[in-house]
């Protein structure tokens, strides 16, 4: 404290401006009447960009609550900025706090931990491997040897790579070239995030080709992330949730995007609603 105090003390001698203390992520909000969000234009059904160039999903749909429970928190109009993000990108911008937090697909990990928080964990997959159909590929076995694509800096690269280490990974920057590559041939299977997978197939020009097979490699729940050491701000963001929870909207979100009639089909498991509502602490 005391060489901060000399420090600070100097600065003022020399005529420089104190160091302007960071604010908090509501306080900035608060400052700007901004929420600024990283998303990714093709995690379907979490986040993506539809026909009509809107950001939609049931992670945008997370955020809009969030942004919602920010106004009656302020009080005043909060405008929600979605910022695009990368697997590759997504960590630096949180880090720099170029943006406030980051929902869409991203992974809660022990590693990630270390430099960004977390909210409670809003979805629960795994990595399984998306092929064409009479492939005869139905498990990580049969791919040893053969050329396997994984998105570049996602978990499933990584799962892949520790669970299959004789398959050859070919890594992509978007789920798109590796959906090409897979139908040219140039690789005979795509590891990712299965209900990415399912959500990659539904918008692919002939979903009847593909299928998405062999069990969870790999553990994958999903959380937003938010900046390091502001606790304030990830109160809120898991409050918000636990609200959701609570009044059963959560569930209602869930099943407008991945219900019989969603978008991609993924029913919820008695296991998963349990820990859930198990997440959502008294009040």
């Amino acid at each position: 404290k005391r060489c901060v105090a000399v420090w600070l003390a100097g600065l003022l001698l020399l005529g420089a401006p104190a160091p302007v203390l960071a604010e908090t992520v509501l306080e900035k909000i608060s400052r700007t009447g901004v929420l600024t969000a990283g998303a990714r234009p093709t995690s379907i059904p979490f986040s993506f960009i539809n026909e009509k160039n809107e950001w939609i999903g049931f992670s945008v749909d997370l955020l809009e609550v969030i942004r919602a429970r920010l106004e009656k928190k302020l009080a005043k109009r909060i405008k929600l900025e979605k910022k695009e993000v990368t697997p590759e990108s997504r960590i630096p911008l949180m880090v720099s706090r170029a943006i406030d937090v980051e929902c869409s697909s991203t992974t809660y990990t022990r590693g990630r931990d270390e430099i960004v928080d977390f909210s409670i964990i809003f979805f629960f997959t795994g990595s399984q491997l998306l092929v064409k159909k009479g492939s005869g590929i139905k498990s990580l076995a049969d791919v040893a040897g053969k050329r396997v694509g994984a998105l570049r800096a996602a978990t499933g690269e990584k799962a892949l790579r520790a669970s299959q280490p004789n398959a050859d990974v070919v890594t992509f920057q978007d789920a798109g070239a590796g959906l090409l590559a897979l139908e040219q041939g140039r690789i005979v299977a795509f590891a990712w995030d299965g209900i990415l997978l399912a959500g990659l197939v539904a918008r692919a020009k002939n979903p009847k080709d593909y299928e998405v097979v062999g069990s969870f490699f790999s553990k994958d729940p999903y959380s937003c992330m938010v900046p390091e050491n502001d606790s304030k701000w990830r109160d809120f963001v898991n409050h918000t949730f636990m609200e959701l929870i609570d009044s059963g909207k959560y569930f209602e979100l869930y099943d407008k995007w991945f219900g019989e009639r969603g978008v991609v089909p993924y029913p919820m498991s008695d296991q998963v609603r349990n820990y859930m509502i198990m997440q959502s602490m008294p009040e």
